[in-house]
């Protein structure tokens, strides 16, 4: 049986030497706001973090867990996901965001950003 501890020491280790997942997205303008959708399976609103900054909206998720197992075919892992997307100007004065069911949804109000926004998605 795999203790706690071993599942955060190989979960650890795949992070330290892992490539981050590229996450594809969906963008498209909606009334007042860019929205962006992208899949993030397996990780919790508390993994995700989402910075804009100088019209580039950067999003990432922590490896949430992965345990000491032999694979047969491992083509994914529980998080270690990032993506940037330039934005075209006039967005980013406030970003809304929510992870429901694997997919994160940021919407980023029109009106120009006065500075760097950081916000976590709600659930």
């Amino acid at each position: 049986m795999t203790t706690h501890q071993q599942v955060k020491d190989s979960t650890a280790a795949t992070e330290a030497t892992m490539r981050t997942q590229q996450v594809p997205v969906n963008m498209y303008e909606a009334s007042g706001a860019l929205v962006v959708v992208a899949p993030l399976p397996a990780v919790t609103s508390d993994d995700v973090t989402i910075e804009l900054r100088d019209n580039c909206l950067r999003f990432w998720a922590h490896l949430r867990s992965s345990g000491p197992r032999e694979y047969l075919v491992n083509e994914w892992e529980y998080g270690g996901y990032e993506r940037e997307v330039e934005l075209p100007d006039g967005y980013g004065c406030e970003i809304e965001a929510s992870l429901r069911n694997g997919q994160l949804v940021i919407r980023v109000l029109k009106g120009a950003a006065d500075d760097v926004v950081s916000v976590k998605p709600t659930n």
